[in-house]
């Protein structure tokens, strides 16, 4: 795998841009974010849905996961902000995971043709020795992508869960990642060329994507956002950024998904679930039929239009939360 000037010098760029964010999220203003909200999240909180959930709530949040997994303005964020705005509370990190397999199952059905061609071809050219195929480019590069964000993940729900609850999760975090993310966007709208199509991808999109992918672990980055972004910059299309956005998701969120599945599991088995099957089932299902419907708009959204309509959207979201946040108002956690 080489590297050329140019895609080192958007490396650099993607890399320091980030770093941004990294910086912004631990650092002091979010130091300060739970005691703004009011939150006092324990170190053990969220591995179920809470006991009030209902099946309505679980269906509106799985509403709000299928619309804004693969569309660029974060999906976590919405499912922390939107529950505690409407006094439902923190859903907490494993039932947001739990029923991002839903939205796994949306992109697996829409993308199979896909999917079932780039196995076919990377197998072929394995056992050919064709390796600057296409196909086996980009699932290799997808499987290289992926390694950076499940890394980072694991290491941060081994050694630093609580510090992400208490933090990284505050509404003052997403709001103000939120607001840089869409500065983001703007600007890769502004200088991406947008000549690559999907059949051009390369190894090195599928590393620089990926490590893009990683930011998305800090809540309000939003992981299509990240990595459609980067791919804007590296200069690819709209629709072959947010393609391969989709596809190179499918690892990470499915991981996501199963590492959080395991709690819930031992839950079941020792009879200790919260709110019961019915919430988390509903959750599900519905996550699953508006993340098919998010995925096969966007993908039409950006074969004719420009993504401003969501770095406007992003904007306004970490300025109203922002507003929120220090009018002093409290909510339910």
């Amino acid at each position: 795998m080489t590297f050329s000037r140019t895609q080192w010098v958007r490396f650099v760029g993607i890399a320091a841009l980030l770093a941004t964010i990294a910086a912004i999220a631990i650092g002091h203003p979010l130091a300060v974010a739970a005691p703004l909200t009011g939150a006092e999240p324990s170190a053990t909180a969220g591995l179920s849905a809470p006991p009030e959930m209902n099946w309505f709530e679980a269906f509106i949040l799985g509403m709000v996961q299928g619309l804004t997994e693969f569309i660029p303005i974060s999906s976590t964020a919405h499912l922390k902000v939107v529950p505690v705005l409407l006094g439902w509370g923190d859903p907490g990190v494993s039932f947001s995971a739990v029923i991002q397999l839903g939205s796994i199952a949306a992109v697996l059905w829409y993308f199979r043709q896909d999917l079932g061609d780039l196995s076919n071809g990377a197998l072929r050219a394995v056992i050919r020795r064709e390796y600057d195929d296409p196909d086996f480019r980009i699932v290799l590069g997808i499987i290289l992508g992926t390694i950076p964000i499940a890394c980072v993940g694991l290491l941060l729900k081994a050694s630093a869960s609580q510090f992400y609850e208490q933090t990284l999760r505050s509404l003052t975090a997403i709001a103000i990642v939120s607001i840089v993310m869409s500065a983001l966007l703007a600007l890769a709208e502004r200088i991406g060329r947008r000549k690559r199509h999907f059949g051009q991808l390369e190894l090195a999109d599928g590393v620089l994507m990926g490590l893009a992918q990683t930011m998305a672990l800090i809540p309000g980055v939003s992981r299509s956002g990240s990595t459609i972004t980067a791919g804007l910059y590296l200069g690819l299309d709209r629709a072959s950024a947010a393609r391969f956005s989709f596809l190179l998701g499918i690892p990470a969120i499915t991981l996501a998904g199963v590492v959080e599945l395991k709690d819930l599991l031992a839950e079941i088995a020792s009879g200790s679930l919260q709110g019961g099957l019915l919430p988390l089932g509903v959750g599900l299902l519905s996550s699953t039929v508006f993340s098919y419907a998010a995925i096969s708009w966007l993908i039409q959204f950006l074969q004719k239009r420009s993504t401003f309509v969501f770095v406007w959207y992003r904007l306004a979201f970490g300025v109203a939360l922002l507003a929120i946040v220090f009018s002093g108002v409290e909510f339910a956690h």
